[in-house]
């Protein structure tokens, strides 16, 4: 299980960034624009469990995310993907955005 203390808001890059267990880091690039989160890409480093690790990395992305009350654009198919398998997190879309 990831734990959400390990989770880094890097401002200066622009990402999301977590260590993973070999201590690679896995990353979400975003871009701020007035009251939303273009979230630009995903990268998960090779040799990690993909689908259990993805999940958790972006589900701890959301819940940072929701906290600060923007509204999210994916526009990273792998990201689209999560928001539509977690309908929870449909409503932090921006209002016109579907997805």
């Amino acid at each position: 299980m990831i734990d959400a203390a390990e989770l880094t808001d890097n401002d200066f890059l622009r990402q999301f960034e977590l260590k993973t267990e070999s201590g690679e880091l896995a990353k979400v690039e975003y871009a701020l624009q007035d009251r939303k989160i273009f979230l630009t890409k995903l990268f998960i480093p090779e040799g990690v469990d993909n689908d259990d690790f993805e999940e958790g990395f972006l589900t701890l992305v959301f819940e940072n995310i929701k906290e600060r009350d923007v509204g999210v654009v994916p526009t990273s198919p792998k990201i689209a993907k999560f928001i539509r398998r977690h309908r929870k997190y449909k409503k932090l879309l921006p209002v016109g955005i579907r997805i």
